[in-house]
């Protein structure tokens, strides 16, 4: 989780930087073109990929194995592709970056609250029918909010995005905002510890697969949808 909530904390200074930089532009004027976010990542792959290791494997105590090292290079390469992404939309499209973060935010009880189908196995204090309320409802809650921005960017003339970005949308703000969110807002002002995995992510790999899966259903329907609504 360390990873995630660096990679949020990324997410939220390179969008605003990117955001002022194109606001700067504007006013003078000028055009501004921000790096791609994969030329971007693509330099940090290295020292990523090398520094890592090096640090998780040989300063900490107690240090990582290999394979858990391996597993924090994953995730913070994967985090960081998810913070990066953003930046030129804040900076050229900052209107249709807000409205596709509200997209993404019907996508946060799947990714969030799926997951709690396997929570009375594992001995926490609720029930299981409270948790497949959680986890259906929540799911349709997302679909009732996903329908909503589709009728609100009607009537705004908005846009359509691409299922891919809004699963993308979706995925930052679950897995990158709330965790910073955590770890600012949420903990003791003496201390702030980093979040468990477990607060986000399914114990069982196939259930997290299954999380993945149904929200990129979700993106891939409603963008469906809303391509019938234009051809209409």
């Amino acid at each position: 989780m360390c990873s995630l909530v660096a990679s949020g904390l990324i997410l939220l200074l390179h969008t605003a930087v990117e955001w002022a930089l194109g606001r700067w532009a504007a006013s003078q004027r000028r055009a501004y073109a921000p790096p791609a976010w994969w030329q971007v990542w693509a330099l940090c792959l290295l020292p990523l990929a090398i520094g890592i290791p090096l640090i998780t494997m040989t300063l900490n105590t107690p240090t990582l194995p290999p394979a858990l090292a391996t597993l924090c290079v994953a995730a913070t390469l994967v985090g960081l592709a998810l913070a990066l992404w953003p930046g030129a939309w804040a900076a050229q499209r900052p209107g249709n970056l807000l409205w596709l973060a509200g997209d993404g935010v019907g996508l946060m009880p799947t990714l969030l609250l799926l997951r709690t189908v396997e929570l009375p196995g594992r001995g926490l204090s609720i029930t299981v029918p409270l948790a497949v309320l959680a986890a259906v409802g929540g799911t349709l809650l997302g679909i009732g909010w996903l329908v909503v921005m589709t009728g609100l960017r009607m009537w705004r003339r908005q846009s359509w995005p691409q299922a891919h970005e809004v699963l993308v949308a979706g995925l930052g703000l679950s897995y990158l905002l709330l965790p910073v969110v955590h770890y600012l807002l949420a903990t003791p002002p003496a201390y702030h510890y980093i979040s468990t995995a477990s607060n986000f992510f399914a114990f069982h790999s196939g259930l997290q697969v299954l999380v993945f899966v149904v929200a990129a259903g979700l993106a891939v329907g409603v963008t469906r949808l809303r391509q019938r609504i234009l051809a209409f």
